[in-house]
């Protein structure tokens, strides 16, 4: 499981960069990391207006239970929908109707008149278009830049993703000081603007296929079948189905370690939150940095065992200093096994598949979410939170050596699988 990155580089572009070479990919990237900002702000200023108006954790859990719910109902299709429909304007389609949708909020706000079923609505809304938009746009990527610079796309689209993380929640933390919520659900709608800028303008307009006779429900099927039918692929998704729920429910649980373990308080708090945070974006940028041939398989290993372990220690830190060096390897690792197996599915998808395998992820990462955080919360209430914390990091770091163990025979197979239908199609 290795794929090449390319050689050829600009010379006024760090290699870390590289895809940004590609004007069209530039200026996507550029307006994500704006939208996205202005996402994480929205999240921010959502889940306080929750709290404001009913005082009930249940309800703020509940609205965010809502925000994930489309991904399980609708990411097979959306991935059908990926693959059928012309990806440019599909994702001028799905940022419109997020723009509405945030300034339906900004509105109802403003007016005062906004009450918690309104925001459960709009978020179950925002989060049925985002499982539209997430493998359209995720699908869109090697379009723009081609094979070679696609993992680092991805890894540039992953430190957007976490730069957004950082930023958004902080400036959305300095204008409630300042202002109300209306107002930055007003600055997120109006954030769209830059990727709708970005999407007009964009100068490679990709071919559309043609819509092909199978039926939707076929093509879902034919999604499954293919990432059934490769070991690697398989192998890969099951990896990311085991991370999403024992490994990231970690998040849920670190207001109960802030207040109760480590008793740092809302402050103490923020800073978790960064150090995964700052984690994350090394991560991002260690994947951006790379050249020459990535071996996959062994990186998702190394980096799902290295995740499982600095939970372990994380859970069983009792020192504060000692906790944010932990949380701070748990996110760089973390988005290495992500970032790397999403580039591992697309570079194994035939054109074709491309949004379904996309849709397959998203469905084993997100989808799976809720599910996590479920189990976690039961877990924490029968066995403890630290406790809790650790068996998830030491089900992942298991799970990783196991894969580990498999990588030859997962390579046997798939050369043996690509033998056997070279030579159907020879004859």
């Amino acid at each position: 499981m290795s794929f090449p990155l390319p050689g050829r580089i600009l010379p006024l572009a760090p290699a870390t960069f590289r895809a940004l070479r590609h004007r069209d990919f530039r200026m996507l990237w550029i307006g994500m990391l704006v939208s996205l900002s202005g996402r994480w702000m929205q999240t921010v200023a959502q889940g306080w207006l929750v709290l404001r108006l009913s005082d009930s954790p249940f309800l703020l859990g509940l609205v965010g239970f809502f925000t994930f719910l489309p991904v399980l109902l609708f990411a097979l299709p959306a991935g059908v929908a990926a693959d059928r429909l012309p990806r440019r304007v599909t994702l001028m389609w799905t940022q419109g109707l997020s723009m509405v949708l945030a300034l339906a909020l900004a509105t109802l706000t403003w007016l005062e008149v906004v009450q918690v079923w309104h925001v459960a609505v709009l978020a179950f809304l925002t989060g049925a278009v985002g499982a539209l938009d997430i493998p359209v746009r995720q699908s869109l990527l090697q379009d723009l830049v081609g094979r070679d610079d696609l993992p680092n796309a991805i890894a540039l689209n992953s430190l957007a993703f976490n730069m957004s993380r950082t930023l958004g929640p902080a400036l959305a933390g300095a204008m409630l000081a300042f202002t109300g919520e209306a107002t930055i659900f007003l600055a997120n709608g109006v954030t769209y603007v830059a990727v709708l800028v970005a999407l007009w303008t964009m100068r490679h307009r990709p071919h559309v296929r043609p819509a092909e006779r199978v039926s939707w429900v076929g093509q879902i099927r034919d999604g499954i079948a293919f990432a059934a039918r490769e070991p690697r692929m398989r192998s890969v998704l099951l990896l990311v189905v085991v991370t999403s729920v024992f490994g990231a429910p970690y998040t849920i649980l670190l207001p109960v370690f802030a207040r109760d373990i480590l008793q740092v308080g809302s402050s103490g708090l923020g800073w978790m939150m960064g150090a995964a945070g700052l984690g994350a974006v090394a991560g991002a940028l260690s994947l951006a940095g790379r050249r020459g041939r990535v071996r996959a398989g062994r990186t998702v290993a190394i980096a799902m065992a290295l995740f499982g372990l600095a939970l372990v220690g994380f859970s069983q830190a009792r020192v504060f200093g000692v906790a944010l060096a932990l949380l701070a390897v748990v996110g760089g690792a973390m988005i290495v096994q992500m970032a790397t197996s999403n580039t591992a599915l697309q570079l194994l998808s035939p054109p074709g598949l491309r949004g379904r395998i996309i849709s397959l992820y998203l469905l084993a990462f997100m989808g799976m979410a809720p599910v996590g955080s479920l189990l976690a919360g039961t877990l924490a209430r029968e066995i403890g939170t630290a406790r809790t914390v650790m068996v998830g990091g030491v089900v992942c770091a298991v799970t990783a050596v196991w894969f580990a163990t498999r990588i030859p025979a997962l390579r046997a197979a798939a050369e043996a699988l690509e033998a056997s239908a070279g030579g159907a199609a020879a004859s």
